[in-house]
């Protein structure tokens, strides 16, 4: 049975009144990034208020980014971390990064914040062999399509049971229920969100927000 509610005008605008939380600092930096070449890259505001929302409500104090571009989702986790808590951001763009760390001051929220400007399975391999599997409590999968399935099972040794890893345009726009769609973003999506269908290692739900976007919670 489908139960999917088709959300557009007015219907949009209630939600937006009666919802959405954003304050005027990521107000600015979504206008900003808005007028940016590859501005589709951002998240929506929706988005980032529950990815918030769900980093409260598991505590979480360790996470870890792969994707930061202009940083309005990084704002929106360290946000909800503690004063000491850490947030690791893995970007391969220094130019959109410099938006993030502007913002990221106006925040104060830098200090929570540690970013490294490389291929972000370096990263992630970094971080695992300093000794971090299984002491992160969340993960943000938002960067190249291609090695979706290598960055889940990275964040998948990162996170500690009872933690959620959220992965980003797992609806790509519709095109993964296109049979005839064999562009390789794509493919990778699709046969990614068929694995997590299977996998056991996880609990999982879909939110239809922004592109569509996978909670799984690690067993």
């Amino acid at each position: 049975m489908k139960t999917w509610t088709n959300v557009d005008g007015a219907l949009a605008t209630y939600i937006d009144r009666n919802w959405l939380r954003e304050s005027p600092l990521k107000q600015r930096l979504r206008q900003e990034t808005a007028r940016m070449p590859g501005a589709g890259m951002q998240i929506s505001a929706h988005q980032g208020q529950q990815i918030g929302l769900l980093a409260r409500a598991i505590g979480a104090r360790r996470a870890v980014e792969v994707g930061t571009f202009t940083g309005y989702s990084s704002i929106c986790i360290a946000e909800a971390l503690p004063a000491d808590g850490k947030l690791w951001c893995c970007d391969v763009s220094e130019d959109w990064t410099a938006i993030a760390r502007r913002y990221w001051a106006e925040a104060g929220v830098e200090d929570r914040i540690a970013l490294t400007i490389a291929p972000a399975l370096r990263t992630l391999d970094g971080l695992l062999s300093q000794g971090l599997a299984g002491r992160l409590d969340l993960a943000f999968i938002d960067a190249n399509k291609s090695d979706y399935d290598a960055y889940y099972e990275r964040c998948l040794e990162l996170v500690r049971p009872g933690g959620i890893i959220l992965i980003d345009n797992v609806l790509w726009g519709g095109s993964v229920a296109d049979p005839a769609d064999k562009d390789a973003d794509t493919q990778a999506i699709r046969a990614l969100n068929a694995k997590l269908r299977a996998d056991n290692r996880i609990d999982l739900a879909l939110t239809v927000v922004g592109d569509g976007m996978t909670c799984a919670l690690k067993r």
